[in-house]
């Protein structure tokens, strides 16, 4: 990351780029008519600027909408909702010959160099394509812009004439970085532009990026699920989840401070050198949830390490996250009392038949499938918890789900955080941060579940 900008400098003047309340939804039809049914939320509904000549990072897991967010900010697919503010004026109300004029302005650079460059084309000619797009005739004037272009990025002007499959990786992500130069743009919109490449070619890349950036003045938007690599180029970066934005901030803050549980997450999972840290991280259990039914209220309570207890009870915050984890996965059905039973009766001789196993074991084993302790430190809770599990074992499922749904309720289902701002100078969407609650004491270690 350049250290040429400061905070105060880089929020000079108006942002270059301003997107608000951004969405992309996918419908899901079915039948003949195709009649809509649901929605596949990509993106809901996102905020966030970038200044002149700064580095803004997107990061976050595969499928969190961070690419889809990109795409659609330049109208390469059409937003659900929401406006684009680049210089001022809104790109979604650009006709065809208005985005042929913005799109002068703002390059994109894709993720896999080998598939950006159709294979029949010279290097030459695949740069000199958004040059004769936009009307520059003049074949000598296009020659002597790609030589120049080639030369920038670490190529010869000889290899105008070279073939894509000529080229390494790293070659041909650098003429994807000339190709997108050639227009001379404000802005470059970077969607994982190292992640097909070698670690040692990455950081050429990375540092190439960096020194156009501070030859041509460009504002760069990059996407990335690489930590390290969003901390070596941003200047601030926004972390999504689910199609949200949970927290946005300095890059520097983001990593020293991080505000919400998502964030610790993912920068507990980079990894280190030091062999007695390995293995070691903030828990995450579940699975991310879909897209086209995102969970009410925060939408990373499903796998929260930091899911706000009810009132009324207080035990271990990692103990807890199991419980949380009980209660989901009956929500779902996916507790199987017989194939417990099932496993109880392939381990012990002591019983012929399921029918034959107590009740009480079963109870024992469904707490062991989920590393519940018994009892819990919290008397009371642990009386829930038992007599739910009864249920469960009994069959009455519905019964168990209402009676934790009514006991073991945390505010995090039900009330959605916004983002606000923080002590640390960060902005995160988390209600341990509106109702002023400290971090809890989460467990370190990873599981795989």
């Amino acid at each position: 990351m350049s250290d040429r900008r400061t905070d105060q400098h880089r929020r000079t003047g108006e942002p270059l780029l301003s997107v608000r309340n951004l969405k992309k939804h996918y419908p899901i039809t079915e039948g003949i008519l195709s009649k809509e049914v649901g929605r596949v939320r990509a993106v809901d509904g996102i905020d966030f600027d970038v200044y002149p000549g700064e580095t803004v990072g997107i990061v976050g897991e595969s499928g969190c909408g961070k690419s889809t967010a990109a795409s659609s900010l330049i109208r390469l697919e059409e937003p659900t909702d929401g406006s684009v503010l680049f210089d001022g004026e809104d790109i979604t109300e650009y006709d065809r010959e208005e985005m042929k004029a913005f799109r002068r302005r703002v390059q994109m650079i894709f993720q896999d160099p080998e598939s950006s460059f159709d294979p029949r084309m010279s290097i030459g000619d695949a740069i000199a394509e958004p040059l004769t797009v936009q009307g520059l005739t003049d074949t000598a004037r296009r020659r002597e812009i790609i030589a120049d272009l080639l030369e920038r990025v670490g190529l010869s002007a000889s290899d105008a004439d070279r073939y894509p499959h000529e080229l390494s990786g790293g070659q041909k992500q650098r003429v994807g970085l000339a190709r997108a130069l050639s227009m001379n743009p404000d802005m470059i919109i970077a969607d994982e532009p190292v992640s097909a490449l070698d670690v040692s070619i990455q950081s050429e890349i990375l540092a190439l990026m960096n020194d156009l950036q501070e030859k041509f003045g460009l504002s760069i938007l990059i996407i990335s699920h690489n930590l390290a690599v969003i901390r070596q180029i941003c200047d601030r970066v926004a972390v999504m989840y689910l199609g949200e934005i949970v927290e946005l901030g300095r890059t520097d803050e983001v990593f020293a401070n991080p505000q919400h549980p998502y964030t610790r997450a993912l920068l507990a999972s980079i990894p280190t050198a030091d062999p007695t840290d390995r293995g070691m991280g903030v828990e995450l259990t579940g699975d991310v949830p879909s897209p086209s039914n995102p969970p009410s209220g925060c939408r990373f309570h499903t796998r929260c390490p930091e899911v706000i207890q009810p009132e009324g009870y207080e035990f271990e915050q990692s103990v807890w996250r199991r419980v949380m984890d009980l209660r989901q996965k009956l929500d779902s059905g996916s507790i199987d009392v017989e194939a417990i039973r099932d496993m109880i009766l392939t381990e012990t001789d002591s019983y012929e038949t399921t029918a034959e196993i107590p009740t009480a074991k079963t109870r024992v084993r469904v707490r062991e499938e989920f590393d519940i302790p018994k009892p819990l430190s919290d008397p009371q809770a642990e009386s829930v918890l038992e007599e739910a599990i009864e249920e469960i074992v009994t069959g009455n499922d519905e019964a168990a789900r209402e009676y934790l749904a009514a006991e073991f309720a945390t505010p995090c289902e039900t009330q959605s955080p916004v983002l606000e701002d923080t002590e640390s100078g960060q902005t995160a969407s988390c209600l341990r941060i509106e109702n002023e609650l400290p971090p809890s004491e989460v467990e370190q270690t990873v599981r795989s579940d």
